[in-house]
């Protein structure tokens, strides 16, 4: 495996803004010298997610997590060291440098890596093709104009492509630059044959006359396609009928943990402005065509807990443009527990009188105008549910309302805050016509029931440390205080350091790097740290600006700490064998008191390191 040059990582580091490099995932806003959003670790409601532009760092305060750019792109990408540089290299135009000037083998080169590149390959392959004068461009253009009314700045826009009906020569691009099998045969892009080695002939295209929609991950990375029937599609076509078919899940796509244009509507939400959730590509097109900048739709599939997850680290308000059908009215009530679960507040938009149309053809007709009268018309996610559930219940039984509320019980179940959930039971009994007050004795009962069922036991919990060890606050000081190590080093016996814990090993390790005159610096410590554990502790040590004046002091009082620590064990058994003497005794009572005033003695004497270094 290649190895990168420190100095490169130190330079990449210096040259890339940390802001830059998170603000691809997670919605920043200022706060002061810093900047912080909904952290992409754990689901949140309240910011608790802080990233240093001037230190280069970013901590959670909620969950933790703590790192650099480099420990961003690792976790947040399932990326190795050596990938993540190479990303953040190929991200912000920096050339990756290697020790001995050898770069990667296109052998040693990461999979999903690969399959990005022929992604982006693929997608302006495609997008070409759209354009070129010729029988399948033409053809293609005039389905998008005339048959679809869509612009072609839109297909500029989103890179829209055409596959042809029969071998295109994207296999043969892809073959030239010599992409390893693995990528070739996982990529989705082709059908092959188990044992037979990718060729010309063996790479036979899965779309083919069609038309080609990128997917984009939230990163805006091109991760699959969407591809549209049309009359080029050869009958042989194994999905000749469909007329949408997706990219199969590839290392990099699954379809159920991004939704398509998020990477794009991001951007546009927020406050007053809520994502819009459409249920197909096309319509979340239409929508971005007609201004409509925050449409998002799922890919193909019902909506899931991880997209909403992710969608809230941007924004916490969706609009939900389903169909009026059975199905459409299926579908919400399916996603409604999902988005009470991760904290979403979902709006129902809905269509106005008899005549009811899909979302592409009623933007289409009507711009953005129609957006504005379905809000007017929206619903809340509990007026929605009870009047999908109880369309008239002025005129419901006893029995029906019963049923009705509760399965609007089962709903606000799944909502985490209680308070939300009092007030979720409140609208929805005045929805439903039922006493407010039985409806929520009637949801305390509910809950209780549901408590005695049967669950599944917990996981063990976390073993967490109870709070800063003296280890920790020592390491603080040699981070912040680099001029301390070196006398720290000479009073500081090794074997006073509890190596049990992360914060022991590092301190050990950095001690003895000042002891030899070998310290590199704070921001050179790439070699010294072996572990993602050990890079997270020093990364969220750095985050924070110590919060005293007197270094020293701090020092001083950890020394004596670790001092206690280590010698108070010897000196309990000490007094227990005193206690417990017995004529026939190996132990010597006069060398037991002895020992005992020595390390009193010890234990009184001052203990620092010195003012004048």
């Amino acid at each position: 495996m290649p190895v990168i040059k420190p100095t490169c990582v130190r330079d990449l580091k210096l040259r890339v803004n940390i802001a830059d490099v998170v603000s691809r995932v997670v919605t920043l806003r200022k706060a002061g010298a810093r900047m912080k959003g909904l952290c992409p670790f754990h689901n949140e409601k309240t910011p608790s997610f802080h990233v240093d532009p001037d230190k280069g760092f970013y901590k959670c305060f909620g969950c933790g997590k703590a790192g650099d750019i480099i420990t961003f792109v690792r976790e947040t990408e399932q990326l190795g060291f050596t990938e993540a540089v190479e990303a953040l290299g190929q991200r912000f135009a920096i050339e990756i440098e290697y020790e001995q000037g050898s770069g990667p083998s296109r052998e040693e080169r990461s999979l999903r890596q690969e399959i990005f590149e022929i992604h982006e390959l693929a997608a302006e392959h495609y997008h070409q093709s759209f354009r070129a004068a010729t029988p399948l461009g033409d053809l293609m253009r005039r389905y998008w104009v005339e048959q679809r009314k869509f612009a072609p700045e839109l297909a500029e826009e989103f890179k829209i492509g055409a596959a042809g009906a029969t071998d295109d020569g994207l296999g043969a691009a892809l073959l030239k630059r010599r992409f390893s099998e693995d990528a070739l045969r996982q990529c989705g892009l082709f059908f092959m044959r188990d044992h037979v080695a990718p060729t010309l002939q063996s790479l036979r295209p899965r779309f083919r006359g069609r038309l080609m929609i990128p997917i984009r991950d939230h990163q805006s990375r091109v991760v699959a396609f969407t591809a549209r029937q049309t009359e080029l599609t050869p009958e042989d076509d194994p999905a000749r009928e469909a007329k949408y078919v997706n990219s199969p899940e590839t290392p990099i796509f699954t379809k159920g943990n991004l939704l398509f244009n998020l990477d794009r509507a991001r951007t546009s939400a927020g406050e007053g402005h809520p994502f819009v959730l459409v249920e197909g590509q096309l319509d979340a097109l239409r929508c971005w065509s007609v201004g409509l900048k925050t449409a998002i739709a799922p890919q193909g599939t019902s909506i899931t807990d991880t997209q909403l997850v992710l969608l809230r680290r941007y924004h916490s308000q969706v609009e939900c443009f389903f169909d009026s059908d059975s199905a459409g009215q299926k579908a919400a009530l399916r996603f409604l527990p999902m988005a009470l679960k991760a904290g979403i507040e979902a709006r129902f938009l809905r269509q106005t009188g008899d005549g009811k149309v899909d979302p592409d053809l009623l933007f289409l007709q009507r711009g953005l105008e129609a957006y504005t009268d379905l809000r007017t018309g929206s619903l809340s996610a509990m007026a929605y549910a009870c009047q999908s559930l109880l369309p008239d219940p002025a005129a419901a039984s006893s029995e029906q309302k019963s049923r009705a509320a509760r399965a609007v019980m089962e709903l606000i179940a799944a909502a985490e805050s209680e308070v939300a959930q009092t007030e979720f039971v409140a609208e929805a009994a005045g929805h439903l016509r039922i006493a407010p007050a039985a409806m929520q004795r009637d949801f305390l009962n509910f809950k209780a029931h549901r408590g005695r069922l049967p669950v599944a036991a917990p996981p063990p919990p976390v073993e967490r440390p109870d709070g800063p060890t003296p280890e920790q606050h020592l390491l603080l000081i040699c981070l912040h205080f680099e001029h301390l190590g070196r006398p720290l080093s000479t009073v500081l016996p090794h074997d006073w350091i509890n190596t049990g814990h992360v914060a022991g090993v590092l301190l050990n390790r950095f001690l003895a790097e000042f002891e030899h005159s070998s310290w590199p610096g704070k921001d050179h410590l790439e070699d010294l740290l072996e572990t993602p554990e050990e890079k997270a502790l020093v990364a969220s040590l750095l985050f924070d600006t110590p919060a005293f004046d007197d270094p020293h002091k701090v020092a001083n009082e950890g020394l004596r700490l670790l001092r206690t620590r280590a010698r108070e064990p010897r000196l309990q058994q000490i007094e227990l064998d005193l206690a417990n003497h017995r004529a026939d005794s190996e132990a010597d009572p006069i060398s037991l008191l002895k020992e005992r005033s020595a390390i009193q003695r010890q234990l009184l004497q001052p203990l620092g390191i010195p003012v004048a270094v």
